[in-house]
């Protein structure tokens, strides 16, 4: 089922990078097909635990059937709530794998991809109350240009936002398809799919709060890991990625990293990889959506 559902990216380097004790405590706070969370099970004894966090009501049926697993139903951004409510804190390793899993880019209704015309919804969380319509049609014009700017890294986003608040004024734009034909003039030649991705991309992280969710994870995350636990951070695009680094090298997103009256740096973590693990040329063969990743690791410090 797993297979079906999303090819887990990165796979032994992720669980290489947990440096997995067997009776300890992991996190896996995007379970999605569940990929990971079996490598991670295979690696625990009877006292290990994996508890596994996901939103989105179709990755449930991958639950794993085992007493060390913990299944919570919630956004990641809920981690320390919930491990306490467990009584699991501190833990011994955290992943976070931040990619749109296959399956939610594979079904047509959810609204996710380029390839397939259905609603534009793309929720992760479906009961959640905005979605990517409601984002195209009620935005005024400097949120739809902040965010097709700030999270699309689209160039001419200032365009594009008056070209949809334009359109809108006739007609709701309803569908995947409706998008695309309002947009199509503005569309660089021979750039389609990746303006296009683009665009989506800025509209999901939007509808999902992606940006806040993953600052207020990172800070959480540094907060449950136990002294020598690991944070493995796997993502996308270089918004997640610029975000990832930052904390780990600094404890903070932006500025510089603090010290105390020693000049000692004063930070939650420790970077293991200086510069970002990629995929092999041999996984990038077999599943393309590897291409983008980029898998960052940091150890908490402490005694």
């Amino acid at each position: 089922m797993d297979n079906v559902y999303h090819v887990p990216v990165m796979l032994q380097e992720c669980i290489d990078a947990l440096n997995i004790k067997p009776g300890g405590v992991y996190v896996d706070v995007t379970f999605g097909g569940g990929g990971h969370s079996r490598e991670i099970i295979k690696q625990l004894d009877g006292d290990g635990v994996l508890v596994a966090f996901d939103q989105d009501v179709d990755a449930q049926k991958n639950k794993i059937d085992d007493d060390r697993f913990v299944f919570v139903d919630q956004n990641f951004r809920y981690l320390k709530n919930n491990l306490r409510m467990e009584g699991l804190v501190p833990v011994d390793g955290i992943l976070a794998d931040l990619g749109v899993s296959s399956h939610q880019f594979d079904v047509p209704e959810r609204g996710f991809s380029i390839r397939f015309d259905g609603e534009l919804d793309m929720r992760m969380d479906q009961d959640g109350d905005l979605t990517a319509r409601k984002v195209v049609n009620t935005y005024v014009e400097e949120e739809l240009h902040k965010i097709f700017g700030l999270y699309g890294e689209i160039q001419n986003a200032k365009t594009l936002a008056k070209t949809i608040v334009t359109a809108r004024l006739n007609e709701e734009i309803v569908t995947v398809e409706d998008l695309k034909k309002v947009i199509s003039r503005l569309i660089p030649r021979n750039k389609e799919n990746k303006y296009l991705a683009q665009v989506f991309q800025a509209l999901r992280i939007e509808v999902n709060q992606e940006m806040e969710v993953l600052r207020e994870f990172l800070m959480q995350a540094a907060e449950v890991l136990k002294p020598g636990g690991r944070l493995v951070v796997m993502s996308y695009h270089s918004l997640e990625d610029r975000l990832v680094k930052n904390f780990m090298a600094k404890g903070k997103f932006s500025g510089q990293v603090e010290k105390d009256f020693y000049g000692n740096e004063i930070k939650p973590l420790t970077v293991l990889t200086k510069k970002s693990i990629t995929a092999s040329e041999e996984e990038l063969k077999q599943n393309n959506r590897a291409r983008s990743a980029r898998l960052r690791i940091a150890v908490k410090n402490g005694e």
